[in-house]
């Protein structure tokens, strides 16, 4: 892995780390917007590209190898999200780790407002924000945690927003948030640590936040704070929109085992076809 930083011993208030796959256009967006957040805090910009293959390293270091705020670190291959987030984690120096995916945009003062609503509670582990589709809907980024009971409840009784995701309109405590804005506090992290590396994509932030949750500390949903997101660039390299929900298998059998992950995988089938039986009776 390929490294370029500087300045290894001044502290920092917040680290953001983002994770590029073939995202160079979108991921520059979101460096700068990052640079131009305008909070007055000490902050350093984590980029981990994860073996793209569009040019992406490169463009980066001709745009940002003399900025010492961006620092510019290089996976040979697609390690997955968890591993390239924990090199990442393991290089940031600021108090608040603060992920977010490589196409997202943030706005003024994003990083000020989230530590300054991090400190009215010190319970408080994660904190997820208002994530804005290209369409100017609001993206459902909260989460209970997808049990078999979770799934019965909405697939078979009807009872929404229990299994799939949902956004709330205020500050809310959930199980947990999308980690395409993501920031975890000074003491969640001393506590928690790293991501776990067997997930490759999927299911790394619900399991992050229960591991937070289990140690004590809240899950947060912050709407007041807005992130703006492409939703899904790296992920529709891989995989094309018909056989995106593939990518979910291995790490929901992780995440659930495999025994739960086939009684979830029935009860969420049987329900989408009573469903349809329904419609078409």
């Amino acid at each position: 892995m390929k490294r370029f930083f500087q300045n290894l011993t001044i502290d920092m208030d917040i680290s953001l780390i983002l994770v590029n796959y073939n995202t160079k256009n979108s991921v520059i967006e979101a460096i700068n917007s990052c640079l131009e957040d305008g909070s007055k805090l000490r902050k350093e910009i984590i980029v981990v590209d994860n073996g793209s293959r569009d040019g992406s390293y490169e463009l980066l270091k001709e745009k940002f190898i003399a900025n010492q705020n961006v620092i510019l670190l290089q996976n040979k291959n697609n390690q997955g999200f968890s591993k390239a987030v924990n090199v990442g984690l393991k290089r940031s120096r600021g108090d608040y780790k603060y992920l977010l995916n490589s196409d997202t945009k943030v706005t003024k003062h994003t990083f000020s407002e989230l530590i300054r609503f991090a400190k009215t509670d010190n319970e408080i582990g994660v904190i997820g924000t208002r994530l804005i589709l290209p369409d100017g809907s609001t993206q459902n980024s909260c989460f209970n945690f997808p049990s078999l009971g979770n799934a019965i409840l909405e697939y078979w009784m009807g009872k929404k927003n229990t299994f799939t995701p949902f956004y709330k309109n205020s500050a809310s405590v959930v199980d947990a948030v999308v980690g395409a804005s993501f920031l975890i506090t000074p003491d969640a992290f001393k506590k928690v640590g790293l991501f776990d590396e067997r997930y490759f994509m999927y299911f790394e932030d619900i399991d992050y936040c229960q591991r937070v949750k289990k140690e004590g500390f809240k899950v947060i949903y912050y709407p007041k704070i807005t992130v703006f997101h492409h939703h899904g660039l790296s992920g529709k390299l891989i995989e094309d929109d018909r056989n995106q929900w593939r990518r979910l298998i291995p790490s929901s059998k992780i995440y659930n085992g495999e025994l739960k992950h086939n009684l979830i995988t029935f009860v969420l089938w049987s329900g989408q076809k009573f469903k349809k039986y329904n419609i078409k009776t």
